[in-house]
């Protein structure tokens, strides 16, 4: 009996789920309504304040509603990471598909880092999920295979462009920054202003200096640059 029990207890994974994922609009809404009040709550008292109960009078229903969908606030605080992670990869996605030429990569890489850094400095209430995501060791595992993915995204739109011998270096160097990334926006984030900046900065000289040796050896960049030397000569202005 003690070994059926346990083999039904749920996974530290499972736990922060949601029971069940709603199909009708007015579940959908539902879900809605509460995801909405817990990230009101992480934005005006924090990560601490954020109960199952507290949610609950926030969205003005039930206890038991909340209980319907989530099991606990790990699921809560899961499921709303899940949602702007959604968005961050939206974001990078983006900038990739501007991306046309080696040259453009860094300049992708910026945009990527840049919105991510302006999204969380003007939600506070993101910041305070980001940390707390990184206290929870299953929730921490969901960022570290997010961050993977996010990654993904920008080497798939881009390997294209690096020669064939450097791909999965590239792919390294990529996640690698992918995950400094995020740790560099948060701690500008518990900065004054001004320094904070400067680190985003930093950081974006780091990123230059990483993805500029892939890029310089691209033979597209290379042509691209004889191209250009030849349109400035001599011979090509008489």
């Amino acid at each position: 009996m003690r070994e059926d029990k346990h083999l039904m207890e749920p996974t530290p994974v499972q736990a922060r789920r949601m029971r069940r994922k709603p199909k009708q609009a007015r579940s959908q809404n539902r879900v809605e309504d509460i995801l909405k009040a817990a990230m009101e709550l992480v934005g005006e008292k924090g990560i601490a304040a954020l109960t199952m109960r507290e949610i609950a009078n926030t969205a003005g229903i039930p206890l038991a509603s909340v209980y319907q969908y989530f099991p606990n606030r790990s699921a809560v605080i899961a499921t709303l990471y899940q949602e702007v992670s959604r968005q961050t990869r939206e974001n990078i996605a983006e900038m990739v598909a501007k991306v046309s030429a080696p040259e453009h990569i860094i300049d992708a890489a910026y945009g990527s880092v840049e919105t991510f850094y302006m999204r969380m400095r003007e939600n506070p209430a993101i910041l305070d999920l980001m940390v707390a995501i990184q206290g929870d060791k299953a929730l921490l595992n969901m960022d570290i295979e997010e961050t993977k993915k996010q990654a993904d995204i920008f080497t798939q739109g881009t390997r294209h462009l690096i020669t064939e011998e450097d791909r999965q270096q590239y792919d390294r160097a990529t996640r690698i920054l992918f995950h400094l990334a995020g740790a560099t926006v948060r701690l500008s984030l518990r900065m004054e202003p001004e320094a904070g900046e400067r680190v985003v900065e930093d950081y974006k000289m780091l990123i230059y200096s990483r993805l500029n040796s892939f890029i310089h050896t691209c033979p597209a960049f290379e042509s691209a640059q004889v191209r250009g030397k030849a349109a400035k000569s001599p011979a090509s202005e008489t």
